[in-house]
């Protein structure tokens, strides 16, 4: 899948001015043309996934804001 491909929810793209973040170098989140999400962020030791697996950490703060764009 390209990123092309995906709704920014969060960060400058989504036109609200004040993201700390540059193009695509910050906790972010997507959504898929499949109504799924991803989620870019810090890579994250807390413990280890299954196969195939991988843990990011964001900030609270991206969340939210990927659910106010989403009008939840």
């Amino acid at each position: 899948m390209a990123r092309q491909e995906l709704t920014r929810l969060t960060g400058s793209a989504n036109g609200n001015g004040n993201s700390e973040c540059g193009e695509d170098d910050c906790p972010n989140v997507y959504r898929t043309a499949t109504g799924s999400f991803l989620v870019q962020g810090e890579t994250s030791e807390a413990f280890k996934p299954s196969v195939g697996e991988g843990l990011v950490e964001i900030p609270e703060r991206v969340l939210r804001e990927a659910f106010r764009a989403l009008g939840w």
